[in-house]
């Protein structure tokens, strides 16, 4: 079984998503039920106007913290992370936009995770720790 310290920053292979559209840069944590990363906006990254991280942003990054939990399960098995895709998304509040250079915390907790569905609670964090987004989000790995 592989293992790895945290934090992990070389997460490209974990995830599907590939450059310019990877809005996670760190692995900070995983549990089996629980994964914890983070995200720094940079100037050339697309979701970004104005100097803010848009909400499709915050979506993006939620999102792609899920696939960070799945790929890294699948790395610790010595397995190919899969593709997944979201199968909805619900309960989607944000209550501020980060800005530029300001480094976001995402934490995705698993509720239920069933023949390759995962329901999933997902909250991202400013850099005071304050709670900027939040979603409930279905996704489902490709066969």
């Amino acid at each position: 079984m592989a293992t790895q310290e945290f934090p992990i920053t070389n997460i490209s292979h974990l995830i599907p998503q590939k450059t310019p559209f990877v809005m996670v840069d760190t692995l900070l944590d995983f549990t089996p039920n629980k994964v914890k990363s983070s995200f720094t906006i940079q100037e050339d990254n697309l979701l970004v106007k104005d100097h803010y991280f848009l909400e499709s942003g915050l979506i993006e990054n939620m999102a792609q913290t899920v696939a960070l939990h799945t790929g890294y399960d699948f790395f610790l098995r010595n397995e190919v992370a899969p593709t997944g895709y979201i199968g909805s998304i619900k309960k989607v509040e944000v209550f501020q936009l980060p800005k530029l250079h300001e480094t976001i915390t995402t934490e995705a907790h698993i509720l239920h995770e069933f023949m390759g569905v995962t329901m999933v609670e997902v909250k991202a964090f400013n850099q005071n720790q304050e709670e900027i987004a939040s979603a409930q989000m279905k996704t489902v790995i490709a066969n």
